[in-house]
């Protein structure tokens, strides 16, 4: 029998919660040496829990003390020196940052652990070489590799390369940008990065999702249910500032009216880290959190009536009014103070920040684990 996903046990952390005592002791074993690989040792303090079958993974004091400020990790490759540039220290800001999350992130193995840093490198990587044209109504894919259907959306054209077919879609070298929404886009470069580590250790899962993108896209509340597990809650929601590298996650436009413009309800990202938040239409200028938080908010005073009498976005009035409030300290705190809440629930504009509860990562992958089911290519 497999593990329960994420908050099903009440420690947070990484727990690798394996079947019997000796292959817990295996799991052991294997990341000590991963750990060791990384050079991360001094910030790991491991415990056996459920009986010893469960590997517990949790921050030493020596991380809490100089990387983690109320739970947050938004300056933890700051704090410890990391390049996320560089592949291995993006693995250490990614493993380290699971570590301090409040609910534990869980994997039936080692190596499930491992898939999971990857594909949150992969997703990183993806997010920030995409560059796209920003619309809400048209949608456009690289002719050769997609075609298009109503019933269907965009689906690969057979014999072409579903990994290609997404880059080429996301991340175009020069020219021509594709227009996608951002919530889209986020879907995009999710599936890319599951598509390039199944590719190299399960391609029997990899075949499936080809094919299932060659007869139907798997998009918006089934793309959630199939690919991805929300962590965190309204209830328990996780800390401002935490966030792991490769985490999906939703900025709310807490304002009644501007966010009654279509592709203004929020903003869905993804965390790079560093400190650091991709920009899609924009790719050389990510975002802190700081300055995604005073654009949202300035969000209220871009919406206009446009010439045909449609609430519209007037990107100009955003863009002057944040980097007004960016060079007074005084003024982005105050926005700071209402930004950095925690939204409120769906349909309320109150007191309410733009920070959701919750962030999102993908599924298990391995064979004999994975947990994805495709709608059109079950196991």
């Amino acid at each position: 029998m497999m593990p329960s996903p994420m908050n099903a046990i009440s420690e947070g952390g990484i727990h690798i919660a394996a079947s019997t005592v000796t292959a817990a002791d295996a799991a052991h074993a294997q990341f000590q040496e991963y750990a060791r690989q990384l050079g991360v040792q001094e910030y790991v303090a491991e415990n056996r829990i459920a009986a010893g079958t469960t590997l517990a993974l949790t921050p030493t004091d020596t991380l809490r003390e100089r990387a983690l400020q109320d739970g947050g990790t938004i300056g933890l490759a700051d704090a410890l020196g990391l390049d996320t540039r560089d592949e291995t220290d993006l693995d250490r800001e990614i493993l380290l940052s699971m570590l301090a999350c409040p609910v534990p992130f869980v994997f039936p193995d080692h190596e499930e652990l491992l898939s999971a840093v990857r594909i949150r490198r992969r997703i990183v990587q993806g997010a920030r070489r995409t560059a796209l044209a920003f619309d809400t109504e048209a949608a456009e894919r690289p002719a050769g590799y997609w075609t298009y259907d109503t019933e269907r959306g965009f689906t690969v054209l057979p014999g072409q390369s579903l990994i290609t077919a997404l880059q080429l879609a996301t991340q175009p070298e020069e020219g021509r940008l594709y227009a996608f929404s951002c919530y889209r886009a986020t879907e995009y470069v999710t599936v890319l990065g599951i598509a390039q580590e199944l590719e190299q250790v399960n391609p029997e899962l990899y075949g499936r999702l080809q094919r299932q993108w060659e007869t139907r896209a798997v998009m918006s509340g089934r793309f959630h249910e199939v690919f991805l597990r929300e962590y965190g809650s309204l209830d328990a929601p996780l800390p401002p500032g935490y966030y792991v590298p490769g985490d999906r996650l939703w900025f709310r436009n807490p304002d009644s009216h501007s966010s009654n413009i279509e592709g203004y309800e929020g903003s869905w990202v993804f965390y790079l880290g560093s400190g650091l938040f991709n920009n899609f239409w924009k790719r050389d200028q990510p975002y802190t959190l700081t300055a995604k938080c005073v654009e949202i908010y300035h969000w209220r005073h871009g919406a206009h009536d446009n010439a045909e009498g449609k609430l519209a976005m007037d990107e100009s009035v955003v863009e002057a009014r944040s980097a007004v409030t960016l060079a007074d300290p005084d003024e982005t705190a105050r926005v700071l103070e209402r930004m950095l809440r925690i939204r409120d629930p769906q349909g309320v504009y109150e007191e309410g920040g733009c920070i959701d509860a919750t962030r999102e990562c993908a599924r298990w992958v391995r064979p004999g684990t994975s947990d994805i089911v495709l709608p059109d290519f079950p196991a």
